[in-house]
């Protein structure tokens, strides 16, 4: 921020000269206003002296005339290259005042309506974060300035989650779902978050969230992985062992998560043998294929001289129903453009949010001079398409990122 306010302050020079100089003018053509009446006065002084001289003899007419032309002469020469006068001027209080009041005016505007938070956190997500604290206060600050973004929101959220904060998750999540509407996944995340805020005890709040998630989407994933774990939590072992099944078959075969799913559902059977239960098998099914879409990206032509070579370019697929999350990202830049990239479940931003989980998606191509991925100046967007799209599409950057 630094140079900004040096720029801004050298901006304010600028214009308080355009203020002060002519005061400091002003000044000048005074002091040559005074000298000039000044000279005049000392003509007409010198004038009647040699008229008085010519009543009383002393001067004859030619005497009289060469005396006139003389000090006429000087009046010239003391006169000469002097300023032409005003004819009104604003005074000197006026520009003065102005001086003062239009950068104290203009500075408090600026803190009012400007952006200076927006610049710095621009600066920052131009870099790295060096660890999980700084990525959090860095979304923090970034929901301070966006609060309707509803993906800095979910991200928040998740990140929250990560560092075991499920209280702050829960309520970042209830705003989430208040921006981009009762989406099955939100209200998964919301519901996870919320049972671990409550230290692991269920409740009606958290079993109209699953119950309203699952009702829109049978196959939402942290739903299913939630009631699962409240059903061993209660020794409903078999109701976990259902749900975890049920959890199981959305899983790609190549998804790591499986084997410790596996594992649970194992646990949940040895505990309901041990109480003399006998484990009830569901049908089953077959694990969905991965989806894999090909995408080609380019500029419009009319963009090509407004964007530089080392701005960031996110290609992303997003559910058209579903987390404002991306589900599986590239990051390029406008150098590497035209570019072909593939996207698929291993491009997946979160295990539980992967292609093949959505049956529809929309591709989109952003333009971020700042290398934020939710933010941006040009971007591209695909009409919606199935997840299972095998056919190349083309995506073509021609539109401002509103």
């Amino acid at each position: 921020m630094i140079d900004f306010w040096l720029a801004a302050g050298l901006l304010l020079l600028v214009a308080l000269s355009f203020l002060l100089i002519p005061v400091l003018r002003g000044r000048r053509a005074q002091r040559e206003e005074d000298r000039t009446a000044l000279n005049v006065a000392l003509y007409q002084e010198r004038v009647a002296e040699l008229q008085t001289q010519q009543a009383e003899g002393v001067l004859d007419s030619t005497q009289m005339s060469a005396g006139r032309d003389e000090a006429a002469r000087e009046l010239l020469a003391d006169t000469e290259g002097a300023d032409t006068g005003r004819v009104s001027r604003l005074g000197k209080p006026l520009p003065l005042l102005a001086a003062i009041l239009v950068p104290v005016l203009g500075l408090g505007l600026y803190l009012h309506f400007g952006a200076s938070d927006k610049v710095e956190l621009t600066r920052e997500f131009a870099q790295a974060p060096q660890s999980m604290e700084e990525m959090t206060r860095r979304l923090e600050r970034a929901v301070a300035a966006q609060p309707d973004s509803a993906e800095g929101l979910y991200f928040l959220g998740r990140t929250y989650m990560a560092q075991d904060r499920p209280g702050d998750a829960a309520k970042i999540f209830e705003r989430t779902v208040a921006l981009a509407g009762r989406q099955p996944e939100l209200l998964g995340q919301w519901a996870q978050a919320q049972y671990f805020a409550d230290n692991k005890k269920w409740s009606d709040k958290i079993q109209a969230l699953t119950d309203e998630a699952l009702k829109a989407d049978p196959k939402e994933v942290t739903s299913l992985g939630l009631l699962g774990i409240a059903a061993f939590e209660g020794e409903r072992y078999q109701d976990a062992i259902d749900y975890w099944n049920r959890l199981l078959a959305q899983l790609p075969p190549e998804d790591n998560s499986r084997s410790a799913l596996q594992g649970g559902i194992a646990r949940a059977t040895e505990k309901l043998q041990e109480s003399g239960g006998a484990v009830v098998k569901a049908p089953v099914v077959a694990a969905k294929p991965s989806a894999l879409l090909k995408v080609t990206v380019d500029l419009a032509a009319d963009l090509k001289a407004k964007v530089q070579p080392g701005d960031s370019v996110f290609i992303f697929a997003r559910a058209t129903s579903g987390p404002p999350a991306p589900l599986a990202a590239k990051r390029l830049t406008v150098a590497d453009l035209p570019a072909t990239v593939e996207l698929g479940d291993a491009d997946a931003m979160m295990p539980q949010l992967k292609l093949s989980n959505f049956p529809e998606v929309q591709l989109v191509a952003r333009v971020s001079r700042a290398g934020q991925p939710t933010a941006g100046e040009w971007v591209g967007r695909s009409e919606p398409l199935a997840s299972s799209t095998t056919a190349p599409q083309q995506l073509t950057i021609d539109s401002p990122d509103k």
